[in-house]
């Protein structure tokens, strides 16, 4: 499964060739730099980066045009406007009534243009990444324009930012060992590379949908270097990845910017199946998936079947996870996370029932067709070894309540002691308490009866219920806009006061 990001087109694309950089004295243009750029116009690209003296020259003019054209003042007012690509004559307008907005689309559009050359050279050549990038085994001191284009004030250039951290991606990846196979650039861009992924996570943290298109692509050609993505990890990249795919299935078909599109689904989808890969060496990584609820998202996404690619690479992770092994550095203590664990969680999630059905359908992707029978096995030999109570225990430590056997009447009346804990501490009721406050409607609902139950059917669990704060939390929720936990709560709430429920009901 491969996925390289593609930076689209500027805006105003069509005005480019009507740029004359004599006028341009603001950028302060040296005539050998003029004359670099003209070349970069006249032929193509190939032939401009056939040294390695104009390959530096002519990527530092770009550079340098950037610097000049986007001052700490913020970004051009009328080109970071413009959201849709301009006919030649409107673009040309905009050149016109802003040549620095114009300029600096192209600078950018220019410098991919030259990283994908260089990308695709072959290794060996004279004139690569490294050679036009780094200078005596450090990245150059040319990089800084590309980061302070991404905190220009004011709204930001939604083009500029995304074009400008997706080539900074590119050039400090060279300097990653996994991605050259040696240390000796590394020192110099762990800082940058700290600094473009704080930026990431900082859109990341947005609810809009606009946000997270802004680092998408720049998030998944960093997705494909270990080194960024335990770094990714370790500032809580998995956690939020993880709300924006839960936020897709709360989505408001009313609002005109919540959840993200098809397209950035796959591309958050992708940069999480990445981090699956470092499970098996990483117990930070695999407790962040744990954490932040990424097996539930992912589960989740599988159920509201979107487009193949998605439910293809979201199989591909839970399989990754159903499949990890404990590498021995769990900290001593703690429970080992390993693929059990997280096929636990998946079945928790109602993923085995789902992979059912979605075994009867005809898929045209063969990656899904395997990833519908490898995770089908291993779901139901480990639900084969889980008792009803280690499946009750699985959802509570989830958070995943779902509606069935396990919430029940008669599944009470001969579990309820359990909930007492190995040693009465009552920890496992005292989590289900917590669930009442869940942003999810079902799952409050579900640890309303629960708890009800629990009050009814163990000795004393009426006091015991309202000792741990359950009375309490479920009477904020009668009033609840949600008419079916609104009635749990109330029936709850009734069975905890009531000693004749059964009288009563």
């Amino acid at each position: 499964m491969a996925f390289t990001a593609i930076l689209a087109s500027s805006p105003v694309a069509a005005a480019f060739s009507g740029i004359s950089w004599d006028p341009l004295e603001k950028l302060g243009l040296s005539s050998s730099e003029k004359s670099i750029l003209r070349s970069g116009e006249d032929n193509p690209v190939e032939y401009t980066l056939s040294n390695v003296d104009d390959a530096n020259m002519y990527a530092r003019a770009l550079i340098k045009i950037l610097t000049e054209s986007t001052g700490p003042s913020g970004p051009s007012v009328k080109v970071s406007k413009i959201k849709e690509s301009l006919p030649e004559p409107d673009a040309l307008q905009c050149l016109y009534t802003d040549p620095t907005g114009v300029v600096s689309h192209y600078a950018i559009s220019r410098l991919y243009d030259v990283i994908v050359s260089l990308r695709e050279k072959k290794e060996g050549s004279a004139v690569s990444m490294t050679s036009t990038f780094f200078e005596n085994g450090k990245l150059f001191d040319d990089w800084r324009p590309l980061l302070r284009v991404l905190h220009l004030g004011g709204e930001g250039d939604p083009f500029a930012q995304r074009g400008a951290s997706l080539c900074l991606a590119y050039i400090l990846l060279v300097g990653c060992p996994s991605q050259c196979g040696s240390d000796q650039y590394y020192s110099s861009v762990q800082e940058p590379l700290q600094a473009l992924l704080s930026w990431i996570l900082s859109q990341l943290q947005s609810s809009s949908g606009s946000s997270v298109s802004l680092v998408t692509p720049t998030l998944t050609a960093l997705a494909n270097c270990t080194e960024a993505r335990h770094m990714f990890a370790e500032n809580g990249g998995i956690g939020y990845i993880s709300r924006h795919l839960k936020r897709n299935k709360q989505t408001n078909p009313r609002k005109k910017d919540t959840g993200a599109s098809v397209q950035q689904l796959y591309e958050l989808c992708f940069a999480l199946w990445t981090m699956t890969y470092e499970c098996n060496t990483s117990f930070s990584v695999r407790s962040s998936f744990v954490r932040d609820g990424a097996v539930k998202s992912l589960c989740d996404l599988i159920k509201s079947a979107p487009r193949e690619k998605v439910i293809r690479v979201a199989l591909s992770s839970l399989r990754n996870l159903a499949e990890c092994k404990t590498d021995g550095t769990d900290p001593a203590g703690k429970k080992p996370i390993d693929g059990a664990l997280f096929l636990n969680e998946m079945i928790s999630c109602g993923l085995m029932k789902q992979i059912d059905l979605m075994k009867e359908r005809k898929w045209s992707d063969e990656d899904i067709q395997e990833g519908i029978k490898v995770l089908n096995k291993l779901l139901h030999d480990n639900h084969k070894e889980m008792s009803r109570w280690d499946l009750y225990v699985n959802e509570i430590e989830s958070g995943n309540l779902e509606w069935g056997i396990l919430h029940t009447e008669k599944f009470f009346q001969q579990n309820c002691r359990q909930l007492e804990g190995k040693n009465g501490d009552f920890a496992l009721l005292k989590k289900l308490i917590k669930l009442l406050a869940s942003e999810d409607d079902d799952v409050a609902a579900v640890a309303c009866f629960d708890l009800g139950e629990f009050a009814r059917h163990y000795p004393n669990g009426r006091s015991i219920a309202k000792r741990l704060g359950a009375k309490d939390a479920m009477m904020q929720l009668i009033s609840h806009e949600n008419e079916i936990l609104q009635r749990q709560a109330l029936h709850s709430v009734s069975k905890m006061m009531v000693q004749n429920w059964e009288a009563v009901r």
